[in-house]
């Protein structure tokens, strides 16, 4: 594990205390957040955790972390994931991993949302240096494109590297799609989300409380978003 991801994950594993139940996301930061907690406290966890991915899944009972379900009844006390982006208003760009949907809905289901990923993932502008990812339904997807065209510059079907269309943890397909430079982020959400055939997208904007981001040196980049 790289160095600056190493001081992200130690920094988000000080946030979660015993009697917690958490969220987590998927993708290496997480995972490597799954061992950093089984190493914590063994073979007794005293936290619970709800997942979004199937690796995620599989990582956590490896590490011996009990796990629950988001059954209606759950409310999560803190929700732990990455980001492909990250800007300095905590606005994020998600879904790299392909869990998006899964994703969106445990920091819906949790009363904080830490961010943890790597200082690089700092940019201006989101859309800069990572496309938006847009989860859509398999039926008539190039239709759907078609439609998002009209708000974006380009939207490529993602392909797994044996050639084959990326599957979502839900079964869906998922479109990459470059910002355009101008494009005001709090207005594309909602008409990327309208869009007949979208079932998410991959831009966070108000769902960050925190954000830990370690850099090369060790050291941890704090950003906190100010709820009024």
């Amino acid at each position: 594990m790289t160095t600056d991801r190493m001081a992200a994950v130690a920094a988000a594993v000080e946030r979660v205390q015993p009697g917690m139940t958490i969220g987590l996301g998927s993708g290496r930061a997480v995972f490597a957040l799954c061992d950093a907690l089984g190493r914590r406290w063994g073979d007794h966890p005293p936290i619970r955790v709800a997942v979004a991915s199937g690796r995620t899944r599989a990582r956590a009972l490896a590490a011996g972390l009990p796990l629950v379900e988001l059954d209606g009844t759950t409310l999560l006390d803190l929700a732990l994931d990455g980001a492909d982006e990250v800007a300095r208003d905590l606005g994020l760009i998600k879904g790299g991993g392909a869990a998006l949907l899964r994703e969106k809905l445990v920091v819906a289901a949790a009363r904080r949302f830490v961010v943890v990923a790597e200082a690089k993932k700092l940019v201006d502008r989101l859309g800069a240096t990572h496309p938006v990812p847009v989860e859509v339904v398999r039926f008539a997807w190039a239709d759907t494109r078609r439609r998002l065209l009209d708000l974006v510059r380009s939207a490529a079907l993602r392909h797994t590297p044996e050639g084959q269309p990326v599957i979502t943890e839900e079964g869906h397909y998922l479109l990459d799609c470059a910002m355009p430079p101008e494009a005001d982020p709090a207005a594309l959400a909602p008409a990327l989300k309208a869009t007949v055939g979208v079932v998410e997208h991959g831009l966070f904007l108000d769902e960050a409380d925190e954000a830990v981001l370690g850099r090369p040196d060790g050291s941890v980049l704090q950003l906190t978003r100010s709820r009024v």
